[in-house]
């Protein structure tokens, strides 16, 4: 059985098209702004060509973004930093921008990060669709559990958010993948994109490392995870090591 979608690769930002035909991508995914900062994204030099491209696009938001985050100083500038990547995302195209789930530290009360995702969604409208991701780890997280992650779609789901489920992050946090996408599916009713992403480590670790699809170090079966994109006919993004992204592509197009 063939994927009946695209399947592309997170690849570096200044060329993504040529990255894209290096590797047999027509699916791309790239940050827009330093990764671990809080910088407003720049006018991307190949917008108009991305927008203008067959190749699917889709942004990933900054890894400092925590929207579920009691503290002012980084709720604040995490909703506006959403809404500044979802305005650069739209230049350049992109079908969804992928937000981490974030967190509420010790001994807060989730029912609040909850609420603060809702009110992003309630005070805020976007060019391009939130996509919400699972995360590995962290007791106090919003998407690491499949319990908790019903407990916010119940808030946000309503309200249009969408969904992207990362294989590495669900194996870390314990959960199956070989019934994962009913398991998520029956939570949110839909999945928009697979991070398809093999880990270095075992199941429930909660340490995110990702490895290629097929090759030595990934410690899930190949098949599993072409299982987990086929079941979830979304588009689909490798987030592993580039120099097997191609043989990556290459096998779940198999």
């Amino acid at each position: 059985m063939e994927l009946a979608t695209r399947v592309g690769a997170h690849v570096r930002d200044d060329d993504p098209l040529t990255t894209a035909g290096e590797v047999g991508a027509d699916a791309v995914q790239f940050f827009l702004a330093d990764p671990q900062g809080w910088k407003k994204p720049q006018p991307h030099p190949h917008a108009e060509d991305l927008a203008a491209s067959d190749v699917e696009v889709f942004i990933h938001s900054p890894y400092v973004l925590n929207v579920a985050s009691l503290n002012n100083r980084i709720r604040i500038p995490s909703r506006k930093g959403v809404t500044q990547h979802a305005e650069a995302a739209a230049t350049v195209g992109a079908r969804g921008l992928v937000v981490h789930g974030g967190h509420v530290r010790k001994g807060e009360d989730p029912a609040e990060g909850v609420a603060n995702w809702r009110k992003l969604f309630e005070r805020s409208s976007f060019d391009v669709p939130i996509l919400i991701e699972n995360t590995a780890g962290g007791d106090s997280a919003m998407t690491r559990d499949l319990e908790m992650l019903a407990r916010l779609w119940d808030a946000v789901g309503e309200l249009g958010a969408g969904f992207c489920l990362d294989t590495c992050h669900a194996h870390a946090a314990g959960w199956d993948l070989t019934t994962v996408v009913d398991d998520v599916m029956a939570i949110t009713g839909r999945i928009d994109l697979v991070h398809l992403n093999n880990s270095r480590d075992e199941a429930g670790s909660q340490r995110d490392r990702h490895a290629n699809v097929v090759g030595a170090e990934g410690t899930i079966d190949a098949e599993v995870l072409r299982a987990v994109a086929l079941a979830a006919q979304a588009p689909v993004i490798v987030e592993t090591p580039p120099d097997g992204q191609r043989d990556d592509i290459a096998y779940l197009r198999g």
